[in-house]
Formats: structure tokens, C-alpha cells, sequence
């Protein structure tokens, strides 16, 4: 499998998406009875936006999932 080489910018795009779809997950891991938080907290979801911006990216372009998948595949 071929791997990508991302730019700086691509590579801070792609860790910080990572970080905030960890922060949902945690937030919604855990026993059904435990309350959940009603949003993200804002920091994780401005660190996102803007490493999607500078590295010109929409957070739902084409290219931007595809550097993803390139970038951390899912497990065999």
C-alpha cells in the first residue's frame, strides 16, 4: 500500500480531525446511565476548523478524506 506524504499543514489538518473525532468518541464511550456532554468542547472543534483552513481544506472535501485514509488506514 502506497503511503502519503503529507505537508505540514495536511498533517496538522489530519491530527487535529483525528482529536476531535477521539474527543467525540470519548465522550460518548462509557456506561449507558452516564450523562453526556451536549457538544464538543469549543477548543477541540476551533483546533480542527482552523488546521482545515490553513491547509485549504473543507472538512468534508474528497481530498481531505482520502489524505486520511492515506495517512491512518483502518486495521486489516
Amino acid at each position: 500500500m502506497p503511503t502519503a506524504v503529507l505537508t505540514d499543514r495536511e498533517r496538522t489538518a489530519v491530527q487535529a480531525y483525528l482529536r476531535l473525532l477521539h474527543t467525540v468518541r470519548a465522550a460518548f464511550d462509557g456506561p449507558p446511565h452516564e450523562a453526556r456532554p451536549a457538544v464538543v468542547p469549543p477548543t477541540v472543534l476551533e483546533e480542527a476548523e482552523k488546521a482545515l483552513a490553513r491547509a485549504g481544506l473543507a472538512g468534508n472535501e474528497e481530498a481531505f478524506f482520502r489524505l486520511l485514509r492515506d495517512w491512518c488506514p483502518p486495521p486489516a
